[in-house]
């Protein structure tokens, strides 16, 4: 087969999107440079597509809320905004609510353009440079990521990052999926390996705290229906789960199940945290792939990273990204049916 690349469509001034097409492994994904989205993703043999998303680009620019998309320079939430590097002082744009900043900002990479680098029929090579000063980041940053589709089922996702001056960086994949297709993800059944979560104040920032997952609505280290939220305390995950101190070796963290579909997605990530999202305030009103409609818990999100506001909490594995280091992060997602 041909590597595949056609155009999506224009953004308001004019530059043009590009869509590939990626197989292997059993899957087939389409990737776009408007931030380096995971626009479809489709098992062979499983009819439905896996995550969410749209066939139009300008329901991408009004009414995403990250789909597929790869947030930063700073993915998740820094608490007012504010934070210091060896001394100084620096405020980020607080886009969400005017409290926090969310995602990178207003304009972060996950809503510009990147630039394809290299190309294969199963593999594919993303990059941007986020310019010194966009949102109040201090220095130059670039930022790759490559999407490679393997054997058995698995999507690899890896960046790598790079900076000329001191700043923080850390980027995640922001798929929504659902496994069975259906009109919302609680029929699913779902593990994540972390012994401890990060509680959250009003404005949905870490407070600071470690908690043990034992005794809570959080221990989800055994398979655990995900319907069960919606029953007390249970309503609404968008936490971080700890899943190690600190950056290291890629190692198996969460394991989620579709009950009626039988097609399961293993996750295994180098990543210190897991933000698990259960899509709980969507609500979008346009349709999504196949004529679907998103509604609340309509799917999922499993985001690998350090752990929101790390910044801010001396107790928190690094967020800071120096000169002379390169950040690498690396996921896969293993896609089966029984």
């Amino acid at each position: 087969m041909t590597t595949r690349t056609e155009v999506f469509g224009h953004l308001p001034s004019g530059e043009p999107v590009l869509r590939a097409t990626l197989r292997g492994g059993g899957l087939t994904a389409h990737i776009l440079t408007y931030g380096s989205v995971i626009q479809d993703l489709r098992l062979e043999g499983h009819a439905p597509p896996l995550v969410l998303g749209f066939d139009d680009l300008k329901s991408y620019l009004d009414h995403s809320p990250y789909f597929g998309a790869t947030p930063g320079r700073n993915a998740n939430r820094i608490g007012a905004g504010r934070f210091s590097i060896d001394g100084t002082p620096h405020q980020l744009e607080c886009n969400e609510n005017g409290v926090t900043h969310l995602h990178g900002g207003s304009d972060g990479i996950a809503k510009r353009l990147w630039t394809i680098r290299e190309q294969a029929e199963d593999r594919i090579v993303l990059e941007i440079v986020d310019p010194d000063g966009r949102a109040g980041y201090p220095g130059n940053c670039t930022i790759t990521c490559t999407y490679t589709l393997g054997d058995g089922g698995g999507l690899n996702v890896a960046y790598a990052a790079s900076t000329d001056r001191a700043t923080l960086c850390n980027v995640c994949q922001h798929s929504y999926f659902n496994l069975d297709g259906n009109k919302d993800a609680l029929g699913h059944d779902v593990m994540i390996a972390a012994d401890h979560y990060l509680p959250t104040d009003e404005r949905q920032v870490p407070t600071g705290e470690i908690r043990p997952v034992e005794g809570t609505a959080f221990d989800l280290r055994s398979m655990t229906p995900m319907r069960r939220q919606l029953e007390g305390e249970r309503i609404g995950y968008d936490h971080n789960f700890c899943l190690s101190a600190a950056r290291g070796a890629k190692q198996p963290v969460a394991l989620v199940r579709s009950v009626d579909s039988g097609v399961s997605l293993e996750v295994r990530t180098t990543e210190p945290g897991l933000q698990f999202y259960t899509g709980f305030k969507m609500d979008i009103p346009v349709p999504g792939l196949d004529g679907r409609r998103y509604g609340p818990f309509a799917g999922f999100c499993l985001e690998t990273q350090t752990w929101p506001d790390a910044v801010n909490h001396e107790n928190f594995p690094n967020g800071i990204l120096r000169p002379g280091e390169t950040l690498r992060q690396e996921t896969d997602y293993i896609f089966r049916k029984d």
